[in-house]
C-alpha cells in the first residue's frame, strides 16, 4: 500500500463515525438510507471509491466481530484490517454510551415466532447458501485481533453476542421455526409419517443431548438439527457448546446446525452439516464458531 492509498487518522475516524451512526440507528430499529451516508462520507475523504469505502466497512464489520459486537447488516466482514483501524473501533466503544445502550436492548430483547407461513413458502424462503469460513485469514493478518482479543485485554468487549446468547426467548423462537421447517421438509418429501415424530427434545428430554430437533431423512433416518439463533447478520459468530461440539464429531452423518439470523427483521437460516469445525474457525472460549 503506497501513502496515497493508505487511510489517514481523519479518513479513519470519519467512516468509524459513519458506521456507528448506521449501526445505532439499525439497532435502535431506525431505518436509514446508505446510499446518502456513503455520498455525505465520501466529502470527508480523500477521493475514495465506492468500493475502497465498501471494503472498509467491511473491515470495521470484523473488527466489531473480534470485540464482540454486531455489524452493519449488509456489509460483510472482511479481514486483513489495520491495527489502527482495530484502535479506533476499540476506542468508539468505550466512549459511545448511546451504542452501548442500543446494543444491549438489542441482545436482550424478547422475541416473538412469526407467523408461520405454508410449507411452500418456508421451503422456499427460508434456507440459504452458509457462509464459508475463511481459513485463509490467519491472526498475523489481523494484528488487533491478535493483540487483544486472544491475549485477553478486552477492556472494550462488551460481548453483546454472548449476551444475546442467553437470551431464552430468541433461542425458543428459533427452535419453533426450525422446527416448522423441519416437518414442511418432510411433508414436501412425501413423508407425511414421520412429521408427527419430529420432536422438539430440548423440550421434552431438556438440554444437554447436543441437538435440540430430532428429525429424520427421507429414508427415515434420524437427523440432529441443532439451533442456533441471532438477530444481527448472516456472518455473526455463535456460541457452542463443548458437548454439542463433541455430539458433532460422534454423529457426523447425523448431526446439523441451523443459524437462524436476522431472526426480528426477515427470519432466514443455512445448515451446517457434520462435525462444526470442519464448518467454522472455532475460539475455545466455549466454543465461539466464526466465519473469518
Amino acid at each position: 500500500m503506497t501513502a496515497v492509498d493508505a487511510w489517514s487518522a481523519e479518513e479513519i475516524e470519519a467512516i468509524v463515525d459513519d458506521h456507528f451512526h448506521m449501526l445505532t440507528q439499525e439497532l435502535a430499529g431506525q431505518s436509514y438510507n446508505k446510499t446518502a451516508h456513503r455520498r455525505l462520507l465520501a466529502r470527508r475523504l480523500k477521493g475514495r471509491s465506492d468500493s475502497a469505502i465498501e471494503r472498509k466497512h467491511q473491515n470495521i464489520s470484523a473488527t466489531l466481530i473480534a470485540l464482540g459486537c454486531p455489524y452493519v447488516a449488509g456489509y460483510k466482514p472482511l479481514g486483513n484490517y489495520q491495527a489502527r483501524l482495530f484502535d479506533a473501533v476499540e476506542s468508539r466503544l468505550q466512549r459511545d454510551p448511546l451504542f452501548d445502550r442500543a446494543a444491549s436492548s438489542a441482545a436482550d430483547q424478547p422475541a416473538v415466532l412469526p407467523l408461520v407461513p405454508t410449507f411452500d413458502q418456508l421451503l422456499d424462503e427460508l434456507l440459504v447458501q452458509a457462509p464459508t469460513a475463511d481459513r485463509r485469514l490467519e491472526d498475523a493478518a489481523n494484528p488487533g485481533r491478535s493483540s487483544r482479543y486472544r491475549a485477553g485485554s478486552r477492556a472494550a468487549h462488551r460481548d453483546y453476542l454472548e449476551r444475546e446468547a442467553r437470551n431464552r426467548s430468541l433461542g425458543e423462537a428459533g427452535e419453533m421455526l426450525v422446527l416448522a421447517y423441519e416437518r414442511a421438509r418432510l411433508q414436501a418429501l412425501g413423508r407425511s409419517r414421520l412429521v408427527d415424530r419430529v420432536e422438539h427434545v430440548s423440550k421434552t428430554r431438556g438440554d444437554g443431548l447436543g441437538f435440540d430437533i430430532l428429525s429424520f431423512e427421507e429414508n427415515g433416518r434420524e437427523r440432529f438439527v441443532e439451533v442456533k439463533t441471532t438477530g444481527f447478520g448472516k456472518e455473526t459468530p455463535f456460541y457452542l457448546s463443548r458437548n454439542e461440539l463433541e455430539f458433532s464429531k460422534d454423529f457426523p452423518d447425523q448431526f446439523r446446525l441451523c443459524r437462524v439470523f436476522e431472526f426480528r427483521k426477515s427470519p432466514r437460516m443455512f445448515e451446517l452439516c457434520g462435525p462444526v469445525e470442519s464448518n467454522c474457525l472455532l475460539d475455545p472460549v466455549n466454543y465461539l464458531a466464526r466465519f473469518s
